[in-house]
């Protein structure tokens, strides 16, 4: 392994994500797993759904995980 990619490594793992962050990619990985068993979801689906499910209960702001 390169020093260049071993800097990138350990920058990736001391990285904190924004709430937003963890949000966008949590809909991008629902979407790439249920895009491959059923071919008609779309994003807006994904998006929808997610909007009236509500904020993850670790992401709610009342301190639990």
């Amino acid at each position: 392994m390169t020093e260049h990619l071993q800097k990138l490594l350990d920058q990736a793992k001391n990285a904190i994500s924004s709430p937003q962050e963890k949000e966008e990619q949590r809909r991008s990985f629902a979407y790439g797993n249920t895009k491959i068993e059923n071919p008609r979801i779309t994003r807006e689906m994904v998006d929808r759904e997610a909007d009236a499910l509500g904020a993850p209960k670790n992401e709610r702001g009342n301190g639990s995980a």
